[in-house]
């Protein structure tokens, strides 16, 4: 089963693609560019539609989402953790 997405293998954070995801789950992701799986552990419960951090981000780190700079992280965050807005500054806000 996939649990989330990745546009490159270059991007910090994956769009979890199910529902249900809860801390400490082993998670499956698919990198759609070099169509290949990679597998990482939910830090915390991450929803249906959000981020998860695919590596370390460090405050003011670039967050990088289907190949595009988004913005930046204001917090540090870890593998397997949520990155939303109270962690990350998009460009678009």
């Amino acid at each position: 089963m996939i649990h989330f997405i990745v546009h490159d293998e270059r991007d910090s954070v994956g769009v979890v693609v199910v529902e249900g995801v809860r801390a400490g789950q082993e998670l499956t992701g698919w990198i759609l560019e070099q169509d290949r799986e990679t597998r990482l552990q939910a830090a915390e419960d991450i929803p249906l539609g959000h981020k998860l951090a695919l590596r370390r981000l460090g405050d003011g780190d670039v967050v990088i989402k289907y190949g595009a700079d988004i913005g930046r992280a204001t917090a540090n965050i870890g593998v397997g953790e949520l990155a939303h807005v109270h962690n990350v500054k998009t460009r678009r806000w």
